[in-house]
Parts: structure tokens; C-alpha cells; sequence
């Protein structure tokens, strides 16, 4: 009898055994996910929070951690803490590429935006009027940078503008309100695009061009005041109903909020009639992050995601201009009329911020 039970309690175990066997084996291969730390433009914040995002990467095996900075300050950062930089521009990447001990690495230009100026109705209406901006309808136009800067050089302020009179609001010297251009990118741009055209529509290439065009950044610049870090404060503050009556932005702000269906207002975009854009350009630091900025450019979810944020993807005029048609109102999808120009180097357009800021 001890026998039988000895033998059908092996029979049991190894049934058991099998069973346990057989269970494992029916569970899915799990993937291991990476995680990547990074640091940002603060224009690509809501992008890598968007909960659709997050899933989207994690379906890619990505877990991406961000924390911004201004994207001409990132190379002064501790970057072998992060696994990537995203700066907004392809110029300062250079720059971080070096700091990180990284030149040479496998950089990607997932998305654009081009610069625009945000302005309040009234303001803009004036502008118009004075022949300092084109209006293409009753929320979008163009800003007539020649003529716009001749205002400025000679710091021309609203009640000198016919028809400012009507608008208490409009009072002091006449400026749009941009970023530091010493460690943010949108304000560097904005020199890259004014000092191209003070200097004869050329790219300032020289110490003469720095020295024919510092005196105009300088009014452009010392007349704001406070610089902000980043383009994402400013543009709040636009959209709460306070702060400046023209700021700078980008785009994408704009489209985003559009699409988002969120109140903007008495916002009227004006599209700088010379104007850089702005390829944000993913460094890969680590080799966990090497194929991240590949993925953001080339996966149709993300690519699709990225037009949610208002971002132009490479190559991807048919998918913005699908997106925002229903913004057309504000938005110039193909960037008609506008002359998009090159920026000048880093150590140019960096000697210009410093001149600019005095």
C-alpha cells in the first residue's frame, strides 16, 4: 500500500510539474522598456507629457523623463546626467555635442516650427495701418519686418502711430517681447531673422556685420526690460489676457492651442515676413536614447501626435495643413509670402545677443 502511494504521489508531483511548466510558458515575452532622461526646450513640454505620448513610447519600449532649459544654455549643463538633449534649433546642438563629448553624434531633426508674432487685435490693427504689417484676415497677416524695424531704430512708441488713439492700452515705445537671445532659442532667431535683414537681407557673417547691425539689436532688446528664459511663460500670460500687446512665439504654441480648442481671444498671428525656422534637433548623449530621435521622426502615431502639438514634422506640409484646417483663419500652412533665411553661426549670433543686451 506505502508503495502505491509513494508512486501516485510522484505521478502528482510530476503532473504538478508539468502543469507549472505548461503555465509559464503560455505567458507573453515580456520587453524590457528603456528609460531615458532628457533635457528639453519648455515649448516641448505638454508634448512629452500628453498621456498619448507616453503610451505611444512605452508601445516603442520607451520611458522618457524630461526637465527643461533654454536651448543655448544646455551646453553649460551637467549633460552626462542625461541620455539626451532636445534644443529647439540645430545651432546650439553643435554646441552641446561638444560639451557632451558626443560631436559627430547621429543628430535627427524630428520636427519644426517656424516664429511668429502674437498680437492683440488692436495692436495689430494699428500696425496695419501704419504700414508696419499686412493683414491677410481678421486673425492672421504678416509683419513687415523692413519697415517694422525702421520704427524701431527710431524707437517710434504707439501714440506716434495714426489710430493708436482709440486704444488705451497701446501706449510707450512700440516692441515685441521676446526671450533672452543669450541662452534661449526663439530670442537668438529673432536676431538671426532682424539682423539678416538689417544688414541688407545677408546672413552676418563679420565682425562688421556684428558691429553695422548691434546698435538696432540693442534698441530691439534693452527696451523690453526683463528677458524671459523661455517662450512658454510670455505666451501664457498673452493668452490670460495680460502682459505685452506683440510677443514672439512659435508656431506650434499657437496650432496647439488651436487644436486643443482653448480661447485665444483677440489673438491675431502675424508671420514675420523674414523669418528663421526652427528644426528641433534631437542629440542622442547615450546609447539607451540612440534611436529615440529616429522614432519621434519617422513613427507615423508620433508624427501624428507632434501635428497635435502644433509642431511641423520634416517633410509634413500635407499633415499639418490636414490638421489645422479648421485654424486656417489664423495659421499660414504654407508659409506663403514668407522668406525664410539662414542664421549665422554660433559664435556670430551669440556675439550679436551680447551686443544686444549691452
Amino acid at each position: 500500500m506505502r508503495r502505491i502511494l509513494g508512486i501516485a504521489l510522484a505521478v502528482l508531483l510530476l503532473g504538478g510539474v508539468v502543469v507549472v511548466a505548461l503555465a509559464g510558458g503560455e505567458e507573453p515575452p515580456t520587453t524590457a522598456t528603456k528609460t531615458v532622461k532628457g533635457v528639453i526646450g519648455s515649448e516641448k513640454s505638454e508634448y512629452f507629457r500628453d498621456p498619448d505620448v507616453v503610451k505611444a513610447l512605452a508601445d516603442k519600449g520607451y520611458t522618457v523623463k524630461t526637465e527643461t532649459s533654454g536651448s543655448w544654455a544646455m551646453d553649460q549643463l551637467a549633460l552626462k546626467e542625461f541620455d539626451f538633449a532636445f534644443p529647439s534649433s540645430s545651432e546650439p546642438a553643435t554646441e552641446i555635442e561638444a560639451a557632451a563629448g558626443v560631436k559627430g553624434a547621429q543628430t535627427t531633426r524630428p520636427f519644426f516650427s517656424p516664429l511668429v508674432v502674437v498680437a492683440r487685435a488692436n495692436a495689430a490693427k494699428v500696425l496695419a495701418d501704419n504700414n508696419l504689417a499686412k493683414m491677410t484676415g481678421k486673425n492672421s497677416g504678416t509683419l513687415l519686418m523692413g519697415p517694422y524695424l525702421k520704427a524701431a531704430e527710431e524707437k517710434r512708441s504707439w501714440q506716434q502711430l495714426s489710430g493708436s488713439a482709440a486704444f488705451a492700452e497701446l501706449t510707450g515705445t512700440v516692441f515685441i517681447k521676446t526671450t533672452d537671445p543669450a541662452t534661449s532659442n526663439s530670442g537668438a532667431l529673432f536676431l538671426a531673422a532682424t539682423s539678416n535683414v538689417a544688414n541688407g537681407n545677408n546672413v552676418v557673417s563679420d565682425q562688421a556685420g556684428i558691429d553695422r547691425t548691434a546698435p538696432l539689436m540693442q534698441k530691439l532688446i534693452s527696451v523690453q526690460g526683463a528677458l524671459e528664459p523661455s517662450t512658454d511663460d510670455p505666451f501664457r500670460a498673452f493668452i490670460s489676457g495680460s502682459g505685452e500687446p506683440l510677443i514672439l512665439a512659435y508656431e506650434s504654441q499657437v496650432a496647439s492651442l488651436l487644436q486643443q480648442k482653448q480661447a485665444p481671444g483677440d489673438m491675431v498671428v502675424l508671420y514675420p515676413d523674414t523669418t528663421v525656422n526652427s528644426p528641433h534637433t534631437f542629440v542622442p548623449i547615450s546609447e539607451n536614447a540612440k534611436e529615440l530621435g529616429s522614432l519621434l521622426a519617422t513613427d507615423p502615431k508620433l508624427r501624428e501626435l507632434a501635428v497635435r502639438h502644433g509642431f511641423r514634422p520634416q517633410n509634413g506640409v500635407p499633415e499639418f495643413t490636414a490638421a489645422t484646417a479648421a485654424h486656417a483663419a489664423y495659421l499660414n500652412p504654407e508659409l506663403t509670402g514668407i522668406r525664410q533665411v539662414s542664421a549665422p553661426t554660433v559664435k556670430i549670433l551669440m556675439a550679436l545677443a551680447a551686443r544686444a543686451k549691452g
